[in-house]
């Protein structure tokens, strides 16, 4: 520290004789805080104490003041920021026709990178870090149980300044992932240009999807087919190509030419594969992080960041959730079940088995047929939100409520939500959108993310205080978005209701969660080796990403599917443009089962609202105030025995 122990300790006899020993916790805390963060350039140790002195809060009334006016301000900042991140990304999101250079720029371009580096220079940092205490994650725990929302909301304005990362690493951080999420926005396979190993064509000849989220639905969508095991074989051997990297770059979103993935051959264009721009991209975020880890001394990994600082949750807590559960032996008895209900041997794609949910036993044609008729185009699926929330039971004067503050756009993406942080802001939700009208894939994305703006403007607008908004971290809200998708076809007229659906919905969410599970293990795998080897190159993450995922195939699935070394947990696009998200999924899955068992007889409007209310505490305090219990991977196991009894 660039302010000494001496000085330190001096400061704080000198402010605890100012304002009484009943201040000592805050004083004590509120010191090294400042002390920690105080740099040569901010000032002398003497200007130090002198700031010290004269901006500490003694006064309870007036540290109430402050905290009003704090919560005021950080919502101004953080959503005027928000919203013009928003609007600057916005022909990068949405389908505005094509990507220009100066997009990027505007994309990349980080309005709130120098925020943090302003209010160190006037000092506002340090008058929050030494008037508001920061807890620990084990103080939070030990003590939060008995905060108040206003208690909580003193302990997140703390927790505003744990690092000094400067303004040109925050603007790096920002380029790089945008560039990588463009990367993933424009990887397109025209399916049309497709060819079997006889050199049939299989698909549509204007069909594009996007890797991967576009390539899974597809495959999905062809289980309630009799004869698309040629076109699933043709998609997995596609993600196999882009996963080895493999893949001809004049294939990736481009319909002028005919590809054979069998044995890689390609018509009208050059054969050069795609030069491990995949895992170069991975690099480049690595190594915007590990620039930023010196500005986190206590949290020296962007893993340790990510879990401990974000989530709340140590990275060993959630890995032992996850290993626990694709140990457990359920997972071998529902791959026997659909071994049996597909007639066949399993391959390694029917980790997306879609036959349990009750949209399996309807054509694709025919749902896409039902969603372009009821929504010619995102105006019409914007217009019918109102119907939608009150179809879910939500009451009228939430819908009014609601539906005002949510935007929806054609996404050029697979879809996602960006929700307000401030409440003059609407959350955007968007989804594919093809030009004869929307189809099933774009509204089941569509409802997914109206789960996650539902989330955002309820925890937006019902806490108590600005700085509790929101939930604790992304899974939650995950959790709220497949509430909302497993009941699309209940908005679309076409869902039972009955005991069996309830137990084949339970065996869908598990093997979701057993696939998703596997692939966030290869991601935190991913990035623990890359701090092990920081120097590596491109190629040589490709093939510890490979191996990674033949570890956790051979270790999870192997004993279930019957085949080794299979590569397919490496195909997520997540793991190059969202570092470490994909644990949010089989989180939210988890959560998701304990909220849907809560639900049982109760109104989904009413329910989600008083959970939404509780704001951004600690996970598993956040989950025993929704639903009576910790996270856990035993209700659904449970379930998952009381299903296999049932579904034959």
């Amino acid at each position: 520290m660039f302010i000494e122990s001496g000085i330190r300790q001096k400061v704080v006899s000198d402010l605890i004789a100012q304002h009484g020993d009943k201040q000592r916790l805050r004083i004590e805390r509120g010191v090294e805080q400042a002390a920690a963060l105080w740099t040569e350039g901010d000032g002398t140790a003497a200007n130090f104490s002198e700031f010290c002195l004269n901006s500490f809060i003694g006064d309870d009334k007036k540290l109430d003041v402050a905290f009003e006016r704090f919560d005021f301000a950080f919502e101004t900042l953080h959503g005027y920021f928000n919203a013009m991140a928003q609007n600057l990304r916005m022909p990068l999101d949405e389908d505005l026709g094509d990507i220009q250079p100066y997009d990027m720029l505007l994309g990349e371009f980080d309005p709130s990178a120098h925020m943090i580096d302003d209010l160190f220079k006037n000092k506002l940092a340090f008058l929050i870090l030494l008037n508001f205490p920061q807890y620990s994650l084990e103080e939070k725990k030990k003590l939060g149980e008995n905060w108040t929302a206003r208690q909580w909301a003193l302990a997140r304005i703390g927790d505003s300044f744990k690092s000094r990362v400067p303004a040109a690493l925050q603007q790096e951080l920002s380029s790089i992932i945008t560039a990588a999420d463009t990367y993933i926005s424009e990887y397109n396979i025209y399916m049309g240009t497709l060819r079997d190993k006889n050199g049939k064509a299989h698909f549509a000849k204007d069909l594009k999807l996007i890797s991967h989220w576009g390539l899974r639905d597809e495959l999905k969508a062809h289980y309630s087919a009799t004869d698309a095991a040629d076109k699933m074989e043709i998609i997995f051997e596609v993600m196999k190509k882009i996963v080895t990297q493999d893949i001809p770059k004049a294939a990736i979103n481009n319909a002028k030419v005919e590809w054979n993935p069998y044995d890689n051959s390609i018509t009208g264009g050059p054969s050069d594969p795609e030069p491990n721009t995949r895992y170069q991209h991975i690099l480049n975020c690595f190594s915007i992080m590990r620039k930023i880890d010196a500005y986190y001394p206590a949290f020296p990994t962007y893993l340790r960041r990510k879990f401990e600082l974000e989530r709340e949750m140590p990275e060993k807590e959630v890995e032992k959730l996850f290993v626990d559960f694709l140990s457990a032996p359920q997972i071998k008895a529902v791959a026997e079940l659909i071994k049996k209900r597909l007639g066949r041997d399993l391959r390694p794609y029917d980790i997306w088995y879609d036959g349990f949910k009750a949209r399996s036993a309807i054509s694709d044609e025919e749902l896409n047929k039902k969603v372009s008729a009821r929504y010619a185009n995102i105006e019409a699926f914007e217009k019918d939100l109102s119907n939608i929330l009150s179809t879910l039971g939500f009451s009228d004067e939430q819908v009014e409520f609601i539906v005002p503050k949510i935007e929806v756009d054609a996404s050029r993406g697979a879809g996602h939500a960006w929700g307000a942080s401030m409440r003059e802001g609407k959350a955007h939700l968007r989804t594919r959108v093809p030009s004869g009208g929307m189809d099933y894939k774009g509204f089941n994305t569509g409802m997914h993310e109206l789960g996650h703006t539902v989330e955002q403007t309820l925890s937006l607008h019902k806490v108590d205080h600005h700085m509790i908004h929101g939930v604790p971290f992304s899974a939650f809200s995950e959790a709220f978005a497949f509430v909302f998708q497993n009941r699309d076809l209940e908005i679309l007229g076409m869902n039972g209701s009955d005991e069996m659906t309830q137990h084949l919905n339970c065996l869908d969410l598990f093997w979701s969660a057993c696939e998703i599970m596997g692939v966030s293990l290869v991601d935190m795998k991913i990035w623990n080796w890359l701090y092990q080897h920081p120097e590596a190159d491109a190629e040589a993450l490709k093939q510890a990403t490979i191996s990674a995922a033949k570890e956790v195939w051979n270790k999870y699935f192997a004993p279930a599917f019957g085949t080794k070394d299979e590569i397919i947990l490496g195909i997520y696009s997540h793991m190059i443009g969202y570092p470490l998200y994909l644990a949010e999924y089989p989180l939210g899955f988890l959560m998701q089962f304990q909220i849907e068992k809560h639900l049982e007889g109760k109104n989904l409007g009413a329910e989600m609202e008083r959970m939404c209310s509780r704001g951004s505490v600690i996970p598993q305090m956040w989950m025993k105030n929704a639903v009576g219990s910790d996270i856990s991977i035993q209700p659904i196991l449970i379930s998952v025995d009381d299903a296999l009894r049932v579904v034959k």
